[in-house]
């Protein structure tokens, strides 16, 4: 499982000219599901999203996580993450989840951490999807558990 994090300020996704999912400060995952991915892999992670300490403190330093500033989650599906880039000029998705997989694992990963108390919006699975937002350093880090 795939975790791109960035640091925002705010950030939103719209589908079809329509906000579907939108977040004051806090962190917009994309996330990637693999084959090999199971509901053990989804805890790791959401486990290292709530607890990863990008904010700054005090001090300005990266101390703080998601769950010490009580900051939002904007959880994005994005395939693309799980793609093998290393050869020829075209990724390959052989070990991406196929969409039923990737989607279950994708809800059960959104109801977890809503169910861990944090403030989360998402997109829409598998849909054309726009997303904006203002990252904050900038400050961007991919996750793999």
């Amino acid at each position: 499982m795939q975790g791109l994090i960035q640091r925002v300020k705010h950030a939103k996704v719209e589908v079809e000219g329509q906000i579907i999912g939108q977040i004051e400060q806090g962190i917009l995952l994309l996330l990637g599901v693999e084959k090999h991915d199971d509901d053990n892999t989804a805890d790791k992670l959401l486990h290292k999203v709530s607890n990863y300490r990008i904010f700054t403190d005090e001090n300005d330093k990266m101390n703080l996580s998601l769950k010490d500033i009580q900051g939002e989650l904007l959880v994005v599906s994005q395939f693309t993450l799980a793609a093998d880039t290393k050869k020829g000029m075209r990724p390959s998705f052989s070990s991406a989840a196929t969409p039923a997989q990737a989607n279950e694992l994708y809800d059960y990963f959104v109801n977890q951490a809503k169910a861990a108390g944090l403030t989360v919006a998402t997109g829409q699975f598998a849909a054309d999807m726009q997303v904006s937002l203002c990252n904050d350093g900038p400050v961007t880090f991919n996750l793999a558990v």
